[in-house]
């Protein structure tokens, strides 16, 4: 006679309790400690995810990154996600992180960068459902608490989701959330949300739906469209901080808050003195400030002129003179709830090319 299976355990308390859970996605380069504080400010999710902690042989927790739970002050669940595929090496990082304030270990199933997946890791391990198993068992025996998981749908096909589905439940996996795409399809496919809603039917545990939640509408559609516990959003909580709040709003049947170009300007230099170090070079800073304001820019004009002209500054006063130009010209004039149609957040940015970064950020 089998054993019972174990009794889950809850999931950390969400900020509305009769509505649906709302995550950050973990975006490397860009859900650090300081963006988390950012996210917060304007309205946080119930649930933040951290930049995949790299796990090989010689491998150790990366610092800043372990700044994001150590010293974190935003009040909401951290969950701490790994990428890598050597099971004692999985489970000795999974130990050292045990020591910090976590609320769970999430498993990285579906970073579409090359560079990654040639290596059998994140998206990779999509193609190898033994290995998975394998994994996923080992990683279920070392966790003693919450054990999570994010993926896509394949690699290059979904001809092992349905059989990865019944390894979420056989390992007792207590949130998985379902990127819409395969590893293939990058960013740049309609996102496939009849297969996020065969995940929410199939397996036990809570899904959550990532994959293009542009604003709070399109969060209540998908929701309604796949019957997900909650989405899990990246790059569009970059371009609209507020969009976890104002999904708050809809589900409450409330109206959703309309934001400003002044307000918009306001966020942009919170994002400059939170990212900022003193050891960075002006350059540098101003470097990473475009990353963001790539995504910021797709909702500030139909031209996409803000873009154009933010792109060519070189230092951080040409910076904060395009912002002044392009959002404090008509402080009054709303930001769009979705990006215009046409306007492009960076060239590249929606199709992996040398790592999970800002360039190919998660949906």
């Amino acid at each position: 006679m089998s054993n019972p299976p174990a009794a889950r355990s809850p999931l950390p308390a969400r900020i509305q309790p009769s509505q649906a859970l709302t995550a950050l996605a973990p975006m490397q380069d860009v859900t650090d400690l300081p963006f988390m504080r950012v996210a917060a400010h304007y309205g946080a999710p119930d649930y933040f995810f951290t930049e995949f902690f790299r796990v090989h042989s010689q491998s150790r927790p990366e610092k800043h990154i372990l700044r994001s739970l150590s010293e974190n002050k935003t009040g909401r669940p951290i969950f701490a996600q790994l990428i890598g595929e050597h099971i004692p090496d999985m489970v000795r990082t999974v130990k050292a992180l045990l020591a910090y304030p976590i609320a769970g270990i999430d498993l990285n199933l579906g970073c579409p960068a090359p560079k990654i997946y040639k290596k059998n890791v994140g998206g990779g391990l999509l193609r190898d459902p033994d290995k998975i198993d394998a994994l996923l068992g080992a990683l279920r025996d070392a966790v003693p608490h919450l054990f999570t998981v994010k993926m896509r749908l394949g690699f290059a096909s979904t001809d092992n989701f349905e059989r990865i589905l019944g390894l979420i439940n056989k390992h007792q996996i207590d949130l998985l959330s379902v990127h819409g795409r395969s590893v293939k399809e990058g960013y740049r496919s309609d996102v496939h949300y009849d297969f996020i809603g065969l995940a929410a039917r199939v397996v036990n545990c809570p899904v959550l739906a990532n994959g293009n939640v542009s604003s709070a509408e399109k969060a209540s559609a998908v929701l309604a469209e796949t019957g997900a516990a909650g989405v899990m959003i990246g790059r569009h909580a970059i371009r609209n901080p507020w969009i976890f709040s104002q999904i708050r709003e809809r589900l409450a049947g409330q109206s959703v808050s309309a934001i400003t170009l002044a307000q918009v300007r306001e966020y942009i230099d919170r994002l400059y003195r939170e990212t900022h170090s003193p050891e960075v070079p002006e350059f540098a800073q101003v470097a990473k400030m475009k990353k963001y304001l790539n995504f910021v820019g797709q909702s500030v004009d139909e031209a996409g002129a803000f873009l154009h002209d933010m792109r060519r500054a070189l230092t951080a006063a040409e910076l904060f003179a395009v912002c002044d130009r392009h959002l404090l010209t008509e402080p009054s004039r709303l930001f769009s709830a979705e990006p215009y149609p046409g306007v492009i957040a960076r060239p590249n940015c929606e199709t992996p090319l040398q790592s999970c970064s800002l360039d190919t950020v998660s949906a």
